[in-house]
């Protein structure tokens, strides 16, 4: 046989092997079980994305980071949950402080945002940085022109009496979002001064709801004034034409780098490993804007989609995520709201 035929025979041979590659990649069988904490329709299409790409099950749960932290608590004797991701940061570090996270460094660490690979470092690589967003206001302008109400700027507008029963805020205890917000207020404030605050904003507000992902719809549909959040919830409704507009508070405001983290104990380790990285990669960090979540990706080798709100021109502080993500400093918090601030009338 010629040398040119031959060539042409293993150079067959060769893609035929890479197909059969492919095929059973795409037809591997196994499953990961995933808790999510970002948006659903991220969560929801992150997963139906990965098991047509890799052929792997994702089974996997939409839920607030509080919940997840005392889930994961719950199960530690006897792990369910393989991988974690999405939400804020700071129940993440928090769960990690406590023995229930997998160190995992990748190695494409270099591919990542500063602010990402310091939550590597701030963890013994537990926690990494998935994406990150600041803390703001949505308001709905129709209700707030029908009921001759001013568009918030400033924190200190919220506490004003023309805009009691016009606020809606998540609830601590099962949001890390709220959470976020009053470890920020504490932090720009000092905690004398922020908690008297927090009292004051608590006669404006109509509801502490579950998730702060409830916020941005209910601002949108008009159901609610004013929804305190993280600013990107709200973008994607006002592009989608819904009367919503955002502002970042002129005094400075808190903000959030989502988590994301194998479970200690985890039953399907090299899934998860692969879902984690896929998650990371452009791929899987594009699939937050085409679900319509604006926040700013970790990876840094793609473009980001130009519908993500810049946060250039935030005043953001200075956010010790090593203290306010700790465990008993939460509980401090939450425990001293509860106490203090829920318990009040409105």
């Amino acid at each position: 046989m010629r040398p040119v035929a031959i060539r042409h025979i293993a150079v067959a041979a060769g893609f035929a092997a890479a197909a059969l590659l492919g095929a059973s990649s795409a037809a591997a069988q196994g499953t990961v079980n995933a808790l999510c904490s970002t948006d659903a329709g991220w969560c929801e299409a992150a997963a139906t994305a990965f098991t047509r790409e890799t052929g792997i099950k994702v089974q996997q749960a939409h839920k607030g980071t509080g919940e997840i932290g005392a889930q994961l608590r719950a199960e530690a004797a006897n792990p369910k949950t393989d991988i974690w991701w999405g939400g804020t940061g700071d129940p993440f570090l928090q769960a990690a402080e406590q023995g229930l996270l997998e160190p995992y460094r990748p190695a494409y660490i270099n591919d990542l945002h500063d602010w990402a690979v310091r939550q590597y470092a701030l963890s013994q690589n537990m926690v990494g940085g998935f994406y990150t967003s600041a803390i703001g206001f949505g308001f709905n302008t129709d209700v707030l022109k029908k009921k001759k109400l001013h568009e918030p700027r400033c924190w200190a507008d919220l506490i004003k009496p023309e805009y009691k029963g016009e606020i809606e805020i998540s609830h601590p205890a099962t949001s890390g979002t709220a959470y976020t917000i009053i470890a920020g207020l504490v932090q720009q404030m000092g905690e004398e001064e922020a908690f008297d605050y927090l009292k004051k904003l608590h006669r404006n507000v109509t509801s502490y709801t579950r998730s702060g992902q409830a916020q941005a719809p209910n601002v949108a549909k008009g159901e609610v004034a004013i929804g305190v959040s993280f600013i990107f919830g709200f973008e994607r409704w006002r592009y989608d034409k819904f009367p919503v507009k955002t502002a970042a508070p002129c005094e400075g405001t808190g903000y959030e780098i989502g988590g994301i983290a194998l479970v200690k104990g985890a039953r399907n380790k090299e899934n998860a490993r692969r879902y984690y990285d896929w998650l990371m990669s452009p791929a899987g960090q594009a699939i937050g804007g085409k679900a319509g979540s604006l926040q700013s990706p970790a990876n840094k080798t793609f473009k980001p989609d130009p519908r993500i709100p810049s946060m250039a021109d935030v005043k953001l502080i200075r956010y010790d995520f090593e203290k306010y993500g700790k465990a008993a400093e939460r509980k401090r918090l939450i425990d001293r709201w509860t106490r203090e601030v829920e318990s009040l009338p409105r």
